[in-house]
C-alpha cells in the first residue's frame, strides 16, 4: 500500500500575508536572518502578526544551519517561552526553524505552530517533512525527516522575492528543478507526485528564465514560488536521489550553495540515470523524454528525448550563469582530492541517495564529480 498526504495549509496570491494575522500567541518568535531583521523584512511580516501580545526576532540563522546554531535558538526559544514560531528567509532559515521547534516541543511537551514564509524560490522547505543540519567539523550535512517538521501554514508571497539577486534566483530556481526531476524518476513517484512534479517543471523551465532576467516580472515570481511549492510536495511524498547526495556533500565540504552545487552535477546525474551513453534505456528515461516534450523540445525516441533535456538543462545553466566546475568556485585540485574519498562516501550513503532510480556505485559518484571537477 502507498500513501500520499499533504497536510500544511498554503496561502498564496496578492496578499497572502494577511494570513499571519491569524496567529495568536503571547511569546511569538520571528526566525530569520541578519539581513531579513535589518532590511525590515521581519518588521513587515510583525505588522501583520496582530494578534500576538509579544514578538520577539532571532535573527541568527546561517546558511547551511551548523549544530552549535541550532543549540543557540533552541535556548532562545525556551528563553522566551515561545508558543508560536514564523520562520522567514530562504531553506536554510526555514530548516533550522523546523529542527528548533522540533526540539522545543520535545523539551517543553506544548505544541508550538510554526508558519513558514518563504523568502526565496527554491527549496519547498515550507511544505516538507525534510531539513539539512550541518555538522562543519565534519564536513557531513544530515537530512533530518519527521511528519513533525512540517510546518502547519506556509505562506507564498510573490512580493518577498521580487528583491532577490540574480544569481541567488538561478542558484534557487535550479534547486527547484532539480527537485521535481529527481521526484519525477524516483524509485517511489506515483501518479500523484508525478502530477505535481510535471506542473512544477513546466513552469520552471518557462519562468525561471524570465525571473532571472528582470526581477520585478511579477508574474514569474509567483509562478517560480508556485513551481517551487509543487516541487517541495513531491518530493516530500518520494524523497529524491544521487544529485542531492553529491550536492549534500559538495556543500558540506566546499561551502558552496546548495541550489548551485545541485544545478553544477544535474545534467551529469540525469545523463546518468537516462543511460545516454552507456544505452541504459530504463523508465527513467522514458520519464525524462516525457519531460522534454513537456517543455516544448522535439522528442522522436526515449534516449533522444531524454538528451535533449540535459542539453537544455545544460543550456539554462550557461544562459543563468552557472559556473561550470567546481574550480570556478574556487575549489583547488588539492583541495578536491583531499575530500574526494570522503565525498563519495557521504553521497552514497546520504538518504536521498536511496531512491536513485539507477544503482550507484563508487565509480558512478567518482566519475560524475571528476566532470564538475
Amino acid at each position: 500500500m502507498q500513501t500520499f498526504k499533504i497536510s500544511t495549509e498554503v496561502c498564496f496570491g496578492g496578499d497572502a500575508l494577511e494570513a499571519l494575522g491569524r496567529i495568536r500567541a503571547e511569546n511569538a518568535v520571528i526566525f530569520t536572518d541578519g539581513f531579513m531583521a535589518k532590511s525590515g523584512g521581519a518588521d513587515r511580516v510583525a505588522a501583520y502578526m496582530k494578534q500576538c501580545k509579544t514578538i520577539h526576532v532571532f535573527s541568527k540563522t546561517q546558511p547551511d544551519p551548523p549544530v552549535e546554531m541550532v543549540a543557540e535558538a533552541l535556548r532562545f526559544l525556551l528563553d522566551v517561552q515561545v508558543d508560536a514560531v514564523v520562520a522567514l528567509g530562504g531553506g536554510s532559515a526555514i530548516d533550522a526553524a523546523k529542527a528548533t521547534v522540533l526540539i522545543a516541543r520535545q523539551q517543553t511537551g506544548r505544541e508550538i505552530p510554526l508558519i513558514a514564509v518563504p523568502t526565496t524560490s527554491g527549496t519547498g522547505s515550507e511544505v516538507t517533512s525534510f531539513a539539512v543540519i550541518t555538522d562543519r567539523e565534519k564536513g557531513v550535512k544530515y537530512p533530518l525527516v519527521s511528519d513533525s517538521l512540517l510546518p502547519e501554514v506556509a505562506i507564498l508571497s510573490a512580493e518577498l522575492v521580487k528583491s532577490v539577486p540574480p544569481a541567488i534566483t538561478a542558484d534557487t530556481g535550479f534547486d527547484v528543478i532539480t527537485h521535481a526531476l529527481e521526484a519525477y524518476i524516483s524509485t517511489g513517484a506515483n501518479d500523484y507526485s508525478d502530477a505535481l512534479a510535471e506542473k512544477s517543471l513546466e513552469l520552471a523551465f518557462a519562468y525561471l528564465p524570465r525571473a532571472y532576467r528582470d526581477g520585478g516580472d511579477m508574474e514569474a515570481r509567483e509562478k517560480m514560488h508556485t513551481a517551487s511549492c509543487l516541487a517541495g510536495m513531491a518530493f516530500n511524498a518520494v524523497s529524491l536521489g544521487v544529485n542531492h547526495g553529491i550536492a549534500h556533500t559538495i556543500g558540506a565540504n566546499f561551502h558552496i550553495p546548495h541550489g548551485r552545487a545541485n544545478a553544477m552535477v544535474l545534467g551529469e546525474v540525469m545523463a546518468f540515470n537516462a543511460g545516454i551513453e552507456d544505452g541504459h534505456v530504463s523508465l527513467a528515461t522514458e520519464k525524462l523524454a516525457n519531460i522534454a516534450r513537456r517543455i516544448g523540445l522535439d522528442v522522436f525516441s526515449a534516449k533522444g528525448g531524454a538528451a535533449a533535456l540535459v542539453r537544455k538543462i545544460r543550456q539554462m545553466q550557461r544562459e543563468l550563469g552557472i559556473p561550470a566546475s567546481l574550480t570556478a568556485c574556487g575549489v583547488t585540485e588539492e583541495a578536491y582530492q583531499k575530500a574526494l574519498p570522503h565525498m563519495i562516501e557521504s553521497a552514497k550513503n546520504d538518504a536521498c541517495t536511496a531512491t536513485n532510480p539507477r544503482p550507484v556505485t563508487d565509480e558512478d559518484i567518482k566519475r560524475i564529480l571528476s566532470r564538475v571537477k
